[in-house]
């Protein structure tokens, strides 16, 4: 089946049908395509997180809730991603484009006090979306034709709620909560000519999972140079939920629309799994001069996990994720020059993929870069702008005529940022 499956679908079905497929057909596979990327910030900057404290007082950061240690003001931040993916397969040298465009976060944090910040963001963190119809004349000449018909849809979302704490001495520790939640659909038709009915098989995913990421930062800073040394760590697990499949094989015709008309069910069983979101954990260090650049690297592992997908378990494999960047301010004290003032952000990153076909791991690398638009009335203590950010990479392969995927991606957001509920020194 696995054999079918991967050169039926993900090689030629895609193609066949390549306008009802959106954003990458790997998506297909397990939870969908992953959109979750923190932030603006640190995907423009590769990613990078783990031990990134913002110079600036208005950005707080979610990958690693403990670097939120010069966060004093209270930020609104919204975003939204245009995603542009080019595939191509050596299946008939085919060629294809998608694009997307989505709302790809919402987040809000204040402090709480002097030493204890808080953040509340909202994100897609997976989705599908495809409608695949791969259609073969058996045998050849007969005008006899076996058709699958593959379509999938739905959302996974993720709410966090951040807590940081400044114990002194350089130290941070910070602790955030993630719930998980949405339906994603798979179904898998068959058919064959002068058939009256359709097999086919259902997956549906019901998603309601929580877990926890806690993180520690440390940073020392040189007061003489203004240099300073970053080390973070995060590890994320603990999950208390699951995830309920229904699967249901049965046979049907089509009335008018999508209506299903005389359905008679096969099978139908519940299955549940409860390492939907496994064990991932990251490492990173960072050097910098204090408002002027800052340089990162880091290292995520996450644990491969088990996914049941058309009633049949699809294992991934291990995967680990290296990222690197920055960012430079060249002048912010320079007002007559406004991009002496604009926050550059560069990075990079490569990633050995959880998904596996026909022994191709499916990885991908990128490049991104970004920048900080100030507003006008933006200062070194509160860098409220225009978020634009650009992410150029390539993820799969075209060997075992698979699908090599290069794409663009663009995103811009604004970050709303104040010292709100002052107290009025004067009447």
């Amino acid at each position: 089946m696995k054999k079918i499956f991967v050169l039926s679908f993900i090689s030629v079905g895609y193609f066949l049908n390549a306008q009802s497929l959106s954003n990458s057909p790997y998506a297909t596979y397990g939870i969908g395509d992953v959109k979750f990327d923190n932030t603006i910030e640190t995907s423009s900057m590769g990613g990078i997180s783990t031990a990134y404290i913002s110079d600036f007082t208005s950005n707080f950061n979610f990958g690693n809730p403990a670097n939120n240690t010069n966060f004093e003001l209270t930020s609104i931040k919204l975003e939204a991603t245009n995603e542009n993916n080019y595939f191509k397969t050596n299946y008939n040298n085919t060629k294809s484009t998608k694009h997307s465009t989505y709302l790809s976060n919402i987040s809000l944090a204040f402090p709480l006090s002097p030493k204890m910040k808080m953040g509340l963001l909202y994100q897609p963190y997976s989705s599908k979306s495809y409608d695949v119809l791969n259609s073969v004349e058996t045998p050849a000449g007969s005008g006899n034709f076996n058709a699958n018909r593959f379509t999938g849809k739905g959302t996974l979302n993720t709410a966090q709620a951040a807590l940081s704490y400044n114990l002194g001495s350089g130290l941070s520790v910070g602790a955030k909560a993630n719930f998980y939640f949405g339906n994603l659909y798979d179904i898998n038709e068959f058919t064959v000519t002068n058939a009256e009915l359709i097999n086919g098989y259902e997956t549906k995913n019901s998603i309601k999972n929580f877990n926890f990421t806690l993180g520690t930062s440390y940073q020392k800073l040189n007061t003489s140079t203004d240099k300073k040394l970053t080390l973070g760590a995060t590890a994320t697990f603990g999950n208390t939920s699951n995830m309920t499949t229904e699967y249901k094989n049965s046979t049907y015709y089509y009335g008018t629309g999508e209506t299903k008309i005389g359905e008679s069910i096969i099978e139908q069983k519940n299955a549940n799994s409860k390492n939907l979101m496994p064990l991932n954990a990251s490492l990173g260090i960072g050097y910098g001069s204090n408002n002027e650049w800052f340089l990162s690297a880091q290292i995520d592992y996450k644990k491969g996990e088990t996914i049941s997908y058309f009633g049949k378990n699809f294992d991934f494999q291990d995967t680990y994720k290296i990222s690197a960047g920055g960012w430079y301010l060249p002048n912010y004290n320079n007002f007559r020059s406004y991009f002496s003032r604009v926050v550059y952000r560069y990075g990079a990153f490569y990633e050995r993929g959880g998904l596996k076909i026909a022994n191709n791991s499916i990885n991908k690398y990128g490049i991104s870069a970004g920048v900080l638009l100030p507003f006008k009335t933006s200062n070194i203590q509160r860098m409220s702008g225009l978020e634009i950010g650009v992410e150029a990479g390539k993820r799969g392969t075209l060997n075992d005529n698979l699908i090599n995927q290069n794409y663009v991606n663009l995103k811009v957001g604004f970050n709303f940022a104040d010292k709100w509920f002052r107290k009025n020194l004067y009447d």
